[in-house]
């Protein structure tokens, strides 16, 4: 008989034990928490451009000072990532997901009292900006853990809250500003933004333990098993039990402080209490941080995509409203465009994830032709000049961003980048990287914009750190390629050399450990 792992039900303080990936249960709360999260970060960072005018106009500033604002915000928000997976790992997800949100709320609050822009560059740059890191990204790791196959689907629909939230929250900020102002809208929002901490509450930690199968023991056995089981009043013979581990049912050679049953039950309890203490051995200490993946050129590549592409993140959604209004369309339609946006980016996330939820298919090409694309619609902009031309322009743009951003974190749990044994680690070091970008995109094209007084400057720059990002991830699959070539080589040749003096029984060994070092590049 094989051995059969049951999940025990444990409060919901306690991690979910499965002995291999669910690909639901617990996880579809995990998903519903996301979507929220999402909304209440990237959404509101997105719609912060209702905002831009009002405050230009009350601390008398100019565009490239404003965009300091979300741009020490996403700078922050990044470059912290490693600190978020220490600490998720350290702790727990549910604990650093619900420290976040209150960091998040607590800065945006106190920025609607800011009397200069500095004071915002602390509050909502610097305080929010950790907040929207603890927050978003450990989520966004434990929802990968607890899906396999649907991953990809799973992660597009539920990173679609930031789109409803844009969609959502540009006209409700307009027309609430019309009403208190912008200050009162702002600590609205920052009000609103500390349901984060339900959200977090509902992160529930998963633990896969995999299930082993037990062979029957060969019939040469000891005497001295046969006797001591008899002995025991068992009155079973050693052929009769499949467990695949040593057999006593003494009590006293019973290993820890595992309780014997009492003689008078059945033979197989007794065996059984053996199996599960010994299919449970105590696990590994998980490394807070792993920066072996580092020494991973695909990583690096992929690495390299996401810092160029973060320029053209962040910046169109920020100046597509001064644009609108540059050109003489009334805020009421420059708001409309937004939403607009982001409902096309809902269909983007939702059509991307459900051509990635496909197999047999290379993931990492679909990633690249959208990336392609959406450059395209970055170098469009320009080319708009009146409301139409810019609504069409802002819908092809949300759709392919919509393909990019839903899946360009979850891609690192593909065999092609680092696989998901590494996810939690390469999340933080590669959110890491794209603090860079995050940090200089809205500002240089604030710059370009303050220089040549036109807001397409801003969308060409986006568009060139776009395809410099294009180019480096059309590297990533021959890197990961070229890599698990040498890594087969190595393990050959070492098989070879370690089986010269050997006896025969320890070949099959070593091959099987030449086998398992290469797990993860027989899908390259």
């Amino acid at each position: 008989s094989k051995m059969t792992v049951k999940a025990v039900k444990m409060p919901c303080t306690t991690p979910n034990v499965y002995t291999k990936v669910p690909d639901g249960g617990w996880g579809w709360t995990i998903a519903f928490a996301f979507f929220f999260v999402e909304a209440l970060t990237y959404g509101i960072i997105k719609s912060f451009g209702v905002f831009f005018n009002d405050l230009m106009e009350s601390f008398d500033e100019t565009n490239s000072r404003i965009s300091w604002i979300i741009s020490i915000c996403v700078f922050v928000q990044t470059f912290t990532a490693p600190l978020s997976t220490v600490l998720s790992n350290r702790f727990s997800h549910r604990f650093v997901v619900m420290a976040g949100g209150v960091l998040v709320s607590t800065g945006m609050v106190t920025a609607s009292f800011a009397r200069t822009v500095a004071d915002m560059y602390i509050t909502i740059g610097i305080v929010s900006g950790l907040g929207y890191c603890l927050s978003f990204l450990p989520t966004v790791t434990i929802l990968s853990q607890y899906f396999d196959k649907r991953r990809s689907l799973v992660t597009a629909v539920a990173s679609t809250g930031e789109c409803f939230a844009v969609f959502s929250f540009a006209p409700a900020i307009t027309a609430l500003k019309e009403q208190i102002g912008w200050r009162y809208s702002l600590l609205s929002v920052g009000v609103l933004q500390l349901s984060i901490v339900i959200c977090g509450s509902l992160l529930r930690p998963i633990i896969i333990k995999e299930q082993e199968e037990v062979k029957a023991q060969p019939t040469e056995e000891p005497t001295e098993t046969k006797y001591m089981l008899e002995n025991e009043q068992t009155r079973t013979s050693i052929e009769s039990i499949d467990s695949g581990v040593e057999i006593t049912t003494s009590p006293r050679n019973v290993p820890g402080n595992t309780k014997a049953e009492p003689k008078s039950e059945e033979p197989k309890e007794h065996v059984q209490i053996l199996v599960e203490n010994n299919s449970t051995p105590t696990e590994p200490k998980t490394k807070l941080l792993d920066f072996s993946v580092m020494r991973d050129y695909s990583f690096i590549c992929y690495a390299f995509f996401g810092l160029f592409a973060t320029l053209g993140f962040f910046a169109p959604s920020l100046y597509i409203i001064p644009l609108s209004r540059s050109l003489g369309i009334s805020k009421d339609h420059s708001a409309y465009i937004l939403s607009a946006m982001a409902i096309a980016e809902v269909f983007g996330r939702i059509s991307a994830g459900w051509v990635l939820n496909k197999k047999p298919i290379r993931k990492i090409y679909i990633e690249l032709i959208c990336v392609v694309l959406l450059s395209v619609a970055l170098f469009a902009f320009p080319f708009a000049s009146e409301f139409w031309g810019l609504m069409t322009c802002s819908i092809f743009f949300g759709f392919m961003l919509g393909t990019v951003a839903g899946t360009h974190i979850p891609l690192l749990a593909e065999d092609d980048v680092v696989g998901i044994a590494k996810m939690s680690s390469a999340a933080g070091v590669y959110v890491f990287i794209q603090s860079l970008a995050g940090l200089a995109g809205p500002p240089l094209a604030g710059v370009l914009v303050d220089k040549t007084q036109n807001y397409s400057s801003a969308f060409y720059s986006c568009a060139a750190g776009m395809v410099l990002g294009a180019v480096f991830l059309s590297l990533v699959r021959p890197c990961k390629s070229r890599q698990c070539h040498r890594q087969q080589l190595g393990a050959e040749e070492s098989v070879a050399e370690g089986t010269q003096d050997l006896p025969e029984d320890f070949i099959e060994m070593d091959i099987g450990k030449a086998d398992n070092s290469g797990k993860g590049c027989d899908s390259v």
